[in-house]
């Protein structure tokens, strides 16, 4: 286990921003560090889970540096389990600075990205889902990707990946029996253990596909409109966004530069880039803007290419839809299907969906169209959602699982099945920690943010 001190800024800090910035430490020297630190004025008890109010001041030269809060929280009963002190100061920028320079003078050396969740791990507080529930939770971009991250944090993956890796060692428990003492033993139902098998491999796929979709809840989408000048492309940026993004008039080629928005539909976290309408054009400005629309065509993860229905679908709109990368989804959007009397139906079979950016009509529509085009028609109904590593781990589970019955099927000896039914356990057993290398974890609580 750590045996040093570590202290970080926990909190955002930002000039003019925030009206409280924490300083955690964490360590054996945490309590002497605050005590050398905190001067508490009266006669306040200095004791575990009980804030103190007084200055921080520096020890040299007897300066308050702030007036501050502060949190003794003694090993065990803290997140990492060891012994953790907070000074809550004032937020900004200089004062928590001059704080953690003072900390970090006492002994104590700046956290890595994600060692406060890496000590909690490793001192038994988290398994390895939960401390990763904390990053998903803090980078999550919507409410539906926040209660996926509190789902995995109350501990309902670990549960049900523990569940599903304690069947297969039952049964790996049953075929190693039977590899060193069949003769001593009863008969072993072969066709029972495949079915067990079997099931545990169709939930894992279930699982990793539910990862997928959840995945769109985490990472979202960008989606590039693009279309000839004046289609209304803006317009329907604005439309989606909700705020005046960008400038909409009647004249062609408004639009010269990308214009980003981000908002979250249906739950789903949106970069809509509202790109130049790309045509020709002798404008050196306009070029420029233009190039930059086709270089988000190849970033882009889906396109909708906006055509004007009054005008009708003609030569320059397929040739924008030839210029889409093979297999990015794309959505034919036929826009101002208010210039056509209700109940009629605008002269166009190209589009997928009409929609009206000046009224708003078709926009669920759209949205609706676009999600099933990504192949997430419905992410609001995962519940649990493995996140890219362990969907990895999940499926090489489920292909180790696959082999087995494969050894199944040919009715061979007992322990060709255990080979890769081993490599099925030993993989969900990284997924939450139980099997797992100091690399991967490495790997893992790098991603995370400083002070978490």
């Amino acid at each position: 286990m750590p045996d040093d001190t570590i202290a970080a800024v926990a909190t955002a800090i930002a000039p003019g921003e925030g009206s409280v910035a924490i300083v955690r430490v964490s360590g054996p020297e945490a309590e002497t560090i605050g005590q050398r630190l905190f001067v508490a004025p009266g006669h306040q008890t200095w004791e575990s889970h009980r804030v103190l109010y007084g200055h921080v001041c520096d020890p040299a030269s007897g300066e308050r540096v702030d007036e501050a809060l502060l949190l003794l929280m003694r090993a065990p009963r803290s997140f990492t389990r060891e012994t953790v002190v907070e000074f809550h100061c004032h937020g900004g920028l200089i004062s928590v600075q001059r704080v953690l320079e003072l900390v970090l003078a006492s002994g104590a050396r700046r956290a890595l990205p994600g060692e406060f969740s890496q000590r909690a791990f490793l001192n038994g507080r988290l398994d390895l889902t939960r401390a990763e529930a904390i990053s998903e939770l803090v980078t999550a971009r919507s409410r539906r990707a926040a209660q996926l991250a509190m789902a995995g944090l109350d501990g309902g993956l670990q549960a049900q990946i523990a569940g599903l890796r304690e069947r297969l060692l039952d049964q790996l428990a049953e075929l190693e029996a039977r590899v060193d003492f069949e003769d001593d033993l009863p008969p072993l139902d072969s066709d029972a253990v495949a079915a067990e098998l079997g099931a545990v491999q169709a939930e894992l796929e279930q699982l990793v596909a539910d990862g997928e979709r959840g995945q769109l809840l985490r990472d979202g989408l960008r989606v590039a409109i693009v279309g000839r000048p004046n289609v209304g492309k803006s317009s329907l940026l604005n439309r989606l966004s909700c705020s005046e993004r960008a400038i909409v008039t009647d004249l062609p080629g408004t639009t010269r530069d990308l214009v980003e928005s981000e908002l979250v539909l249906q739950g789903v976290p949106l970069t809509l880039l509202d790109t130049a309408g790309i045509r020709s054009t002798s404008d050196r400005v306009e070029q420029i803007g233009i190039e930059r629309s086709h270089s988000a065509l190849q970033a882009a993860d889906a396109v909708l290419l906006l055509f004007d229905l009054s005008v009708g679908w003609c030569a320059d709109d397929a040739a924008l839809r030839d210029l889409v990368p093979e297999g990015v989804p794309l959505l034919v959007v036929g826009n101002k299907a208010d210039q056509f009397a209700a109940g009629t139906s605008p002269p166009s079979t190209e589009a997928d969906v009409c929609i009206s950016a000046l009224t708003g009509a078709g926009e669920s529509d759209l949205v609706a169209q676009l999600l099933a085009r990504c192949g997430h028609s419905d992410p609001q109904g995962v519940q649990l959602a493995l996140n890219r590593r362990q969907q990895d781990l999940a499926a090489a589970a489920a292909a180790s699982l696959g082999a087995s019955l494969e050894a199944a099927r040919q009715q061979l000896p007992w322990d060709f099945w255990t080979i890769d039914l081993r490599a099925a356990v030993r993989a969900l057993g990284e997924i939450t920690g139980e099997e797992v290398s100091e690399a991967v974890l490495d790997r893992v609580f790098s991603r995370f943010c400083i002070g978490k």
